[in-house]
């Protein structure tokens, strides 16, 4: 599997576009339709994977089949196949109440929006945020493969192993708050 990172809009937010064959999935496509589709070029659009709704990851969601788009509201935590592509969907609230993360099993890749970043987390302080929430959600992370690539909304990518090590919000058992 193939994966191109467009970075897109004023927040820079990666939409990501995962391609097998012909067929592509796509990830967060959150503005800049244009730069999208020139890396989609004439492949078939399988899906639309969204990991929460906030506006940088959706911007350019109306170009696409709805018919097709895979997010909180119409996915159950499980595995799903979609052709060739098969991924585990990860219920992780916190930054928002509809987040998830796709699991790619397989590839050993986690595509989780603003869950998790680099050395970071998301916010809790924006509407649909909860810090309770992303304690738990960031307990249920800690049980996965520590080698496990992290692909996150905004930033570099990153692995379990190194934000269990240098992620203050991982590495803490404390209680945190938001500031």
């Amino acid at each position: 599997m193939k994966i191109d990172r467009v970075i897109t809009g004023s927040l820079e937010e990666n939409c990501y576009i995962l391609g097998i064959e012909d067929k592509v999935l796509i990830i967060d496509p959150g503005d800049d339709i244009d730069k999208i589709n020139k890396i989609i070029n004439n492949r078939k659009v399988l899906g639309v994977l969204i990991t929460h709704r906030h506006f940088d990851h959706v911007g350019a969601l109306s170009y696409f089949d709805k018919n097709i788009i895979y997010d909180r509201s119409n996915t159950e935590e499980k595995e799903y196949k979609i052709d060739k592509f098969n991924f585990n969907i990860i219920f992780n609230p916190g930054h928002s109440s509809d987040s998830i993360s796709f699991y790619f099993k397989k590839e050993n890749i986690l595509f989780c929006g603003d869950f998790i970043f680099y050395e970071s987390i998301g916010r809790c302080d924006l509407p649909g945020g909860s810090e309770p929430d992303m304690a738990k959600s960031l307990e249920k992370i800690k049980t996965y493969a520590k080698d496990i690539v992290i692909y996150p909304g905004h930033g570099d990518k990153t692995t379990i192993g190194y934000e269990l090590e240098n992620n203050e919000f991982l590495r803490t058992s404390q209680t945190w708050r938001w500031t």
